[in-house]
């Protein structure tokens, strides 16, 4: 296949040209005057199954041939005289040993770090461990650094570090990760073909050999009869002078072009050395040298000033780039989601490539109103599939007291009783325990309260339904640290169970579907490293199956659109496409920020021989150079994200300098047109989104129901509602619209005034003659038994506890003066009263009322907030005069021919006060006649229901304001009456 030299085979291609199609192209131009059967005997190696897919891919098209083995480099060690070699452990299983370890070092040393870091910190180490193995470098270089620390945090990382001294040497041959196994297949195959090389031709193509063990084999490889090297995206338009620049790893490691650089200074062969491997012409080599010197390693505005005037050909480079630079990120995926659009109806091949998820994700969002589903290479990460989402959630309730929101998110979630009986009672039961969850509690659900619920229905099967969820639930809350094995297992047959529901043994749809193959995939791997996992408590288990998941997604392809994709930078370097989309160009995304480093700095890190932070920048700018080669390029960023303003990727921000310093060969001009390209899409975007109003707004609403449907009652309460808001009392009592509670009951001030109104029901009710410290043992007493029993948060029963305990002297003081006017008569009393000729009813419940030797009735309202005043009682908040006036019309049953004495607010709050009833400034019988009034004039139709009449503040928001279409109108505006029929 090669004819014989003196000189490596060292190829490469340029950036833009599709690596895949001229490989082949290459390689059977190569083969042309062979034998048919010749093709058999090429060995082919790749560094990514996604490359092995697409090469296989251009064979398959035709014509019929015999074809090369084309192989992954890491499936050298499948080779048969290589079959001795132990398998590697896996990945799982190492970072499970290592977590063990940690973790013992951290409870040992807990000053070292929080023990909720240690899975963290077992992958970093991991990950450190990998590139050990895979550089060749000992746990001893790491120990011998010389350091200068004051600090001590070289001392504290050393402790972690050493931990894994114990997986190199002896354990690394006989049980090998699989860095450490690489790099022996590697070592091994070396040594073979040094006495006994293959005269078979083999190819290691697209790999830039940056890591230590692929660098090895190309170089193994380069030195065969028949070997060659084929390198993506090898720069032809660098100078000799830039290249020797490029020595110094602290300097250049960052440059696109550098690992090439490393290469050919461990071959000793210099950048003339690398031939083309073939004549294909990149879509435009125009623009590969103006991207070449825009990316000269720096200092570079001296080279910009010496080569730029020879780029004479600017506005060919740039005829087919089109910058978009949005104002955010959401107008950026827009744009970006328009231009996908357009090709999708011409037909074009069109890709964004991009390291930005949450970018793809706004962008398939925005197809997503066209019906174009694009074809997302990375797919979606498996804890927000439908299974991932599922058992994140019952891996979440061990060790946690149950919820009503977790009970309903589990029992509401698709996968949730998906077996042969289907759905349908599983649903309509969940909705009516939801709403009595709603509107009774508890808000922490438990086996007896859900066979409480079910007990108290009609018996169509969920009582069976409810008692097969109680023993399911039942006692997760105990679960504490066990053995992996023991929290795998327990999980899994929960989520089986869930999933099957209780007239199933199977396991529903939870396995089914790519995102369940892929959670079983994931799963049965943890299933096999278990036994490695030790003991763990509920917390670290979530937090390692959290981890577990996150490394997998799910891609199903058989549902997307097939010429518009979206790719990540490994893609961009197998694929083609006919317009290819660089998104999220901003500082942070392209490149993005390296990693924190929690164990050595880049200067350590260039003494052990390990990788620099900068290596991943720089295959991320090779990345940059060969997508930017593509025959139509959009360069897109958004001048601000969520927090601020953003700054223009290192690279772009290099190309449109360099552009713009070019003034005199067009430069300049050429990026205004790039510029203005974009902002006629940004034109159109924001012609998109531009809103027409063609409804006014709404008016402010007074509707006036007809008499037969208004209200025939309303509780004392409800009038001050009427006064204040009388649109909620359309909507609540005309049109029966009422809002629903929260799912999880909270310790709210409603619910705080319920509490206390309990306790002092029962201490008064159960008073006898006692001392003032005896009245106030007790009182405290009863408030322990209601709160424990009615209050089920530990904060809250402390606080109200708190409070009361503050203000029981001075109410036991007030108990006292209010026993010299009065003895208690009734307390919680309902009563009602006919309102003059009117078909209405006005009801209360009085909280206390006393009865005076002489025949007065005392009336008494708790209140744990702050009272109304005397002049919002007798404008507004009409409750105790309403009460007061009902009392003296007979409206409680066992009151009849009695007069109020008193009535009074018992101000329980922060501030303890008494707020007496203005019975002294007010007469009851006028209180009594304008009621009749106000009521007469809502029946009568003279009066609307009007939407936030006079609140006590407009800056409240209330229940109804978004039925009334608060903020289309505002507080000044004047009602529009509306009769209905």
């Amino acid at each position: 296949m090669f004819e014989p030299t003196g000189t490596l085979r060292v190829f490469g291609l340029p950036p833009g040209a599709d690596f895949p199609k001229a490989l082949i192209d290459g390689v059977l131009e190569r083969c042309k005057t062979r034998p048919p059967e010749f093709l058999a005997t090429v060995e082919i190696y790749v560094n990514t199954r996604r490359m092995q897919r697409r090469i296989r891919e251009i064979f398959d098209a035709g014509p019929a041939r015999l074809l090369p083995r084309v192989r992954l480099i890491t499936d050298l060690g499948q080779i048969t005289a290589l079959t001795g070699l132990p398998p590697a452990v896996p990945k799982l299983q190492r970072r499970l040993e290592l977590a063990q370890l940690v973790a013992k070092l951290v409870e040992k040393q807990p000053d070292l770090a929080p023990r909720a870091s240690v899975y963290d910190l077992a992958d970093s180490l991991a990950s450190l461990m990998d590139e050990m193995q895979s550089e060749g470098v000992p746990p001893e270089v790491i120990e011998t650094l010389d350091i200068s620390d004051q600090s001590g945090h070289w001392e504290r990382a050393l402790r972690f570090v050493r931990l894994t001294q114990v997986y190199f040497g002896e354990t690394a041959n006989e049980h090998p990760d699989s860095e450490a196994r690489q790099r022996l297949v590697v070592e091994r195959i070396t040594e073979k073909w040094v006495s006994n090389p293959p005269q078979n031709p083999i190819i290691i193509a697209g790999s830039t050999g940056s890591r230590g063990a692929t660098h090895m084999l190309m170089q193994a490889v380069a030195k065969l009869p028949q070997g060659a090297l084929v390198l993506p995206g090898y720069d032809f338009d660098l100078p000799d002078h830039v290249w020797a620049a490029m020595d110094d790893a602290m300097s250049a490691a960052d440059h696109p072009q550098f690992r090439f650089r490393a290469l050919q200074n461990s071959l000793g062969i210099d950048s003339s050395d690398i031939a083309e491997w073939t004549k294909t012409t990149p879509p435009s080599a125009a623009r590969n040298r103006l991207v070449s010197l825009a990316l000269r390693p720096a200092p570079v505005t001296d080279q910009w000033m010496a080569e730029g005037p020879e780029l004479t050909d600017l506005q060919t480079a740039c005829e087919n780039m089109t910058l978009v630079q949005a104002p955010s990120a959401r107008i950026e995926a827009l744009t970006i989601a328009l231009k996908l659009r357009q090709a999708a109806e011409t037909g074009q091949t069109a890709a964004l490539i991009t390291p930005d998820r949450t970018l793809t994700r706004q962008v398939t969002a925005a197809l997503d109103q066209w019906g174009i589903e694009p074809d997302d290479s990375a797919g979606l990460p498996l804890p927000m599939s439908a299974p991932g989402r599922f058992l994140l959630h019952i891996a979440g309730l061990f060790g946690q007291v149950l919820t009503s929101e977790t009970l309903l998110t589990l029992l509401k979630h698709p996968l949730t009783h998906s077996g042969k009986a289907g759905r349908g009672d599983h649903l309509r039961w969940t909705r009516d325990l939801e709403l009595h969850i709603r509107k009774n509690g508890p808000p922490f659900p438990t086996k007896d309260s859900l066979s409480a619920w079910a007990n108290a229905q009609a018996d169509d099967g969920r009582r069976e339904w409810a008692a097969w969820l109680g023993d399911l639930l039942d006692g997760l809350e105990t679960v504490t640290a066990r053995p992996l094995t023991d929290h795998l297992e327990h999980h899994l047959a929960l989520a089986r169970t869930l999933a099957a529901g209780p007239d199933d043994t199977g396991s529903g749809e939870l396995w089914e579907k790519p995102a369940g193959q892929k959670a079983l995939e994931q799963v049965s791997e943890l299933q096999r490293c278990a036994g490695h996992g030790g003991v763990l408590a509920p917390f670290d288990y979530n937090t390692l199956f959290r981890n577990l998941l996150n490394q997998a997604e799910v891609h199903d392809p058989t549902r997307p659109h097939p010429n518009i994709m979206i790719w990540g930078t490994l893609e961009a370097r197998v694929q083609g496409a006919d317009l290819v989309i660089l998104g999220g160009l901003n500082d942070g995304i392209w490149p993005a920020a390296p990693n924190p480093d929690p164990w050595m700095n880049r200067a350590m890190r260039q003494k052990a021989g390990l990788l620099l932070p900068e290596r991943q920048i720089g295959l991320s700018a090779h990345d940059f150079q060969q997508a930017i080669g593509a025959k139509e390029v959009w360069l897109t960023r958004a001048l601000r994200d969520a927090e601020a303003q953003t700054v223009p990727s290192r690279w772009l921000n290099r190309l449109t300098n360099l552009l713009g310093g070019l003034k005199e060969t067009g430069g300049a001009d050429a990026l205004k047109t790039m510029q203005a390209r974009g902002d006629g899409w940004l034109g159109m975007v924001a012609e998109m989104e531009r809103i027409s109003v063609s409804k006014p707004p709404e008016k402010r609403p007074s509707p006036i129901p007809p008499t037969s449907a208004q209200p025939k009652s309303l509780s004392v309460t409800g009038i001050t509602k009427l006064i204040r808001d009388p649109y909620a009392v359309y909507a609540g009592k005309v049109l029966r619209i009422y809002p629903l509670d929260p799912i999880r009951q909270q310790p709210d001030a409603p619910l705080a005034g319920t509490v206390v109104h309990k306790i002092l029901e029962r201490f008064i009710k159960e008073r006898t003659e006692e001392t003032r410290d005896q009245a106030k043992a007790r009182l405290m007493q009863i408030a322990d038994e209601v709160l424990a029993t009615d209050a089920p948060w530990p904060a809250a029963r402390r606080v109200w506890r708190a409070k009361l305990a503050r203000v029981a002297d001075w109410f036991l003081q007030g108990e006292e003066d209010r026993a010299k006017l009065a003895k208690v008569f009734k307390l919680e009393q309902t009563g009602a009263a006919k309102v003059g000729t009117l078909d209405f009813t006005l009801t209360a419940r009085a909280d206390r009322l006393d009865r005076s030797d002489d025949g007065l009735t005392y009336i008494y309202d708790y209140k744990t907030g702050k009272p109304p005043t005397k002049k919002q009682q007798i404008e507004f908040d009409k409750q105790m005069l309403l009460t007061a006036a009902m009392v003296e019309r007979a409206g409680f049953k066992g009151l009849a021919d009695t007069r109020v004495g008193g009535a009074a607010f018992i101000g329980l709050g922060a501030s303890p006060e008494v707020v007496p009833a203005p019975l002294d400034e007010t007469d009851l019988n006028t209180i009594w006649a304008e009621l009749e009034t106000l009521i007469s004039t809502y029946t009568a139709g003279e009066k609307g229901y009007t939407s936030r009449r006079a609140m006590e503040k407009t800056s409240y928001s209330y229940d109804y304001d978004h039925l009334a279409r608060y903020g289309e109108w505002d507080e000044s505006d004047t009602p529009e009456q509306e009769a209905l029929t």
